[in-house]
């Protein structure tokens, strides 16, 4: 088998990098791609490679999640809200649960975000027993130059639930790090994947530092 890259972040396309990989080659694949709600459009946040639309992003992120599955047993994607039935149906849902709310719609104020879970519990497969699958969050994501970046304690409870130390995690969707900064923490090792120049150099930027845990 080809020697994976492993605790590097590869700056290029997440499409064209997973088809480098072998089958079943990743224990884990953790990504939170963009969520096609025109991020930029009312802001001056935005992503500074494509637009966040439901044109471009829906498209691209099946093609992207069809290349995860078949790298690995265990894809765990957080979606959004909008457009989270347009993508294949997961084997399992759980859910972050804002009490606070993270933002109004149609119906009210917006308290959850899913998480979608493809395989089979990791927990359950090596007879560990059972674990939540959701958990409660009013963490605030840090401002670190990327338009949309994972608080860092709730993407440290997921890595933790779905991933155990000197298992590779992958994130094709690599943003400002924040996957292999909580891996590094726990011992996991990573292949980060980011098309943005800026964003990979935000990440290294982090991971040069000491992680205090």
């Amino acid at each position: 088998m080809k020697e994976l890259p492993l605790n590097q972040i590869i700056c290029g396309d997440a499409l064209v990098e997973l088809k480098k990989l072998p089958d079943k080659s990743i224990d884990v694949v953790l990504m939170d791609p963009p969520y096609g709600v025109n991020i930029g459009k009312h802001s001056k946040a935005e992503y500074d490679t494509f637009k966040d639309t439901p044109e471009y992003v829906v498209p691209m992120v099946n093609n992207v999640l069809n290349e995860c599955l078949r790298v690995s047993d265990l894809v765990v994607m957080t979606p959004g809200l909008k457009n989270m039935f347009k993508y294949p149906e997961p084997d399992h849902v759980g859910s972050f649960y804002y009490p606070a709310g993270v933002g109004v719609s149609n119906w009210g104020f917006t308290c959850w975000q899913p998480i979608y879970f493809y395989g089979k519990d990791p927990y359950l497969k090596n007879r560990l027993g059972s674990r939540p699958d959701s958990t409660s969050s009013g963490e605030s994501a840090p401002k670190n130059g990327h338009p949309c970046p994972k608080p860092t304690g709730q993407w440290r409870w997921l890595l933790n639930r779905i991933a155990f130390k000197g298992q590779t995690v992958l994130d094709p969707f690599m943003g400002s790090g924040t996957t292999a900064v909580v891996a590094k923490e726990l011992g996991i090792n990573y292949i980060g994947i980011e098309i943005s120049p800026e964003y990979c150099e935000i990440a290294n930027n982090r991971l040069k530092q000491e992680v205090l845990l």
